[in-house]
Order: structure tokens, then sequence, then C-alpha cells
């Protein structure tokens, strides 16, 4: 694994996310369509993005159920759609992929694509959500150690 390689797949899974977002497709054609179009080559890990795209869309409805409580009482369909995409990308690795990843490493690598993507200030907005994401997995992790 190369950070480099997959620091560019999460910024192509970014991308396909927030297009998603917009036409509703299949992850498969999202996919599909965003191969042919953006220049993925071998600076790129292509099947964490495949992993990325196909597992945050099929496993949506868990993630949006995860982050929504830390939203600071806006609601999902009033978030920015290049924030949501990030939150998804991001709650989607800390929940399938954190074994393999840190959650630090995650939680970095969204401030970074806010940065590049999103409002000037998302940053903080992105840390903020999924900081608080980190903090209760954490604490059911200790619960269940204890039962």
């Amino acid at each position: 694994m190369n950070p480099g390689q997959r620091h560019r797949a999460r910024h192509f899974a970014m991308q396909a996310l927030y297009q998603w977002e917009i036409t509703k497709e299949l992850a498969s054609v999202i996919e599909e369509q965003f191969l042919e179009d953006q220049p993925v080559d071998d600076k790129t890990d292509k099947e964490y993005l495949h992993q990325l795209i196909v597992g945050t869309i099929t496993h949506i409805d868990e993630i949006d159920k995860t982050y929504k409580p830390y939203l600071n009482s806006r609601s999902i369909e009033d978030l920015d759609m290049v924030d949501k995409s990030i939150l998804r990308l991001a709650t989607y690795e800390l929940l399938f992929q954190s074994a393999d990843v840190p959650y630090r490493v995650i939680i970095n690598e969204a401030i970074l694509l806010a940065k590049d993507f999103a409002a000037q200030d998302s940053h903080k907005f992105v840390n903020g959500v999924l900081d608080k994401v980190v903090k209760n997995m954490q604490l059911k992790e200790v619960e269940s150690d204890k039962q």
C-alpha cells in the first residue's frame, strides 16, 4: 500500500460519490463512467478506489445513520454535497476499513479533501463530525469489551 496511491483513490472516490449523489446511478455504472472519464492511472490504488465507491454506496444508510447525530442540528439534506460526499467516504472507512487504516489517517485525509474541494471552513466541520464519530465508535467498543 502506497499512501499517495490511497490518497488519489480517496480523491477520485469523493468525486464519484458526488456524481452518485446527483445521478443515483448504480455503483457499478458510476465506477465505470468515472474510470472512463477521469485520469485514474497507476498512481492510484484502483482496488481501494473500487472498495470506496462500491462500499460507500452499498452501505449508505448505515453510514448516514452513523454521522447524522453529529451534524449540529443540520439535516443531511441541507449539507453541501461535497461535505456530504467527504463525510460518507470517511465514515465508510471508519466503519469498514479501520482495521487496515488508522482513524487519524482517515480523518486527516477527509480534512485534506475538504480543503481541496469544499467551502473555506468546511474542513473544520468535517473534522468535528468525524472526531465525534470516532469517539462514539471507541465508546461502543469499550462497552462491548466489558460485556
